[in-house]
């Protein structure tokens, strides 16, 4: 191996030790980038990739409108009466509790994105239900929490979506067609194994009475909500259009930046919320999304650049030429194991899919399975991660240990990081 590619395992090394360590992680990325394409007398190529990652005309619009939408619906408080529409079903199931409030905020997250703002919206009325029922608080906490991995993958306004499906060449919703029974189905069996697992082996159904009283006095009891079907279909709106569109106006041109403001249309008129704020909540979640999701595009471009030009990406698409078990396992592990240490996966995912998911046909693969294995294994990871902000939101709330929930998740998403690895390459 050449000097430059020792250097670029180094920089490796030690950008996975920052983002361990919670550094700021767009910053630690372009650094390491910067230093890449310098050491390989290229510097212009980094900064070209940042100005290309801020311009992509395919992913900025369709994300920052998305993200302009979510922040609409938490403004116009749409949300709650989605969670109090769902929630309604949960006081008659008894022992399934666990399970169904895992499923049902998986659900609520598909519409709503956020893993914390699920949390923190689902769990308000979710948490207080499942303690009361005697469940113990840390497994009322991690159901809820367990519900928060991968919904968001089947929004069609999701990041991670719409840029597997460009680089892929699909249509978005054909990708997003493609990728639900695997999505929905690790999920359900996720969910399985961990509750299984809180039945049969810690008992969270048999509270004891101090654990239950304990719990209740944390969580609170949930606002009570008169629900408005008309504003709990509102986060729906978007998804249902896209869908339509799709199956029946394949030629109408309806994008996701189309859907996102009918959405935003929709929300002014069930719900008379003041136009002007509406807007403000809008173009202000928008910059939020800019800032945080095109931000990390953005310096992930730099550091994949960086990556690509000391040769190291070359040196790895060849040596996976010759066992495609590599990538099969390196883009399971990988993103799975920073997003368990950092609490999110977002850097690994997005590092690893714009450097190696591109190159997937010529070691035997197809791109947009590689980069759904590596979304996720990142999703699974994070959600397992005790410094999870969804894993820290629902643990506050039912006054439970984060590390106590977290190993309640643990098992199932080991083994759905690995059946992933299996089934979807």
């Amino acid at each position: 191996m050449t000097w430059l590619i020792w250097l670029a395992l180094a920089v490796i090394v030690l950008t996975v030790w920052a983002l361990v360590k919670r550094l700021e992680t767009r910053l630690v990325l372009i650094i390491a980038g910067l230093v890449l394409c310098f050491a390989s007398g290229e510097p212009m190529k980094a900064f070209q990739a940042f100005v290309k990652g801020m311009t992509n005309v395919t992913l900025v619009p369709a994300i920052c409108a998305a993200m302009g939408f979510a922040a609409a619906v938490t403004a116009a408080k749409c949300d709650e009466h989605l969670v109090a529409l769902m929630s309604a079903p949960l006081k008659k199931l008894g022992g399934l509790l666990i399970p169904a409030a895992t499923l049902i905020t998986f659900g609520i997250n598909i519409a709503i994105m956020s893993a914390a703002g699920t949390a923190a919206t689902a769990g308000a009325t979710f948490i207080p239900l499942l303690i009361r029922a005697g469940i113990r608080p840390a497994a009322a906490a991690a159901a809820v929490g367990g519900g928060t991995m991968c919904g968001l993958l089947l929004n069609p306004g999701c990041a991670h979506d719409i840029y597997v499906a460009e680089m892929a060449k699909m249509d978005l919703m054909a990708f997003i067609g493609w990728a639900l029974p695997y999505i929905v189905g690790l999920v359900v069996v996720a969910t399985l194994v961990n509750s299984a697992l809180a039945i049969f082996h810690w008992h969270d159904h048999k509270a004891e009475a101090e654990a239950v009283a304990k719990g209740t006095q944390s969580a609170g009891e949930a606002p009570a909500v008169k629900v408005n079907v008309l504003k709990a279909f509102a986060p729906l709106v978007p998804l249902v259009i896209l869908i339509a569109a799709a199956v029946w106006f394949p030629k109408a041109g309806v994008d996701v930046v189309v859907a996102m403001i009918c959405g935003i249309a929709y929300i002014a008129l069930v719900t008379l919320m003041n136009p002007g704020e509406l807007s403000k909540a809008f173009f202000k979640g928008m910059g939020t999304g800019y800032a945080q999701v095109i931000g990390l595009i953005v310096a992930a471009g730099v550091f994949s650049t960086g990556l690509q030009a000391s040769g190291a990406v070359a040196a790895f698409i060849d040596a996976l030429k010759h066992s495609n078990e590599l990538a099969r396992w390196g883009a399971a592990i990988g993103p799975f194991l920073m997003a368990l240490g950092k609490g999110s996966g977002e850097a690994a995912i997005w590092a690893f899919n714009q450097a190696v998911t591109p190159s997937a046909a010529s070691f035997g693969m197809e791109p947009h399975s590689l980069g759904l294995l590596a979304i996720l294994a990142g999703q699974f990871g994070r959600t397992a991660s005790p410094l999870a902000g969804a894993i820290i939101i629902v643990a506050g709330m039912a006054s439970a240990d984060p590390m106590s929930v977290a190993k309640r998740l643990f098992p199932g998403m080991v083994v759905a990081v690995i059946l992933s690895a299996l089934i979807v390459v």
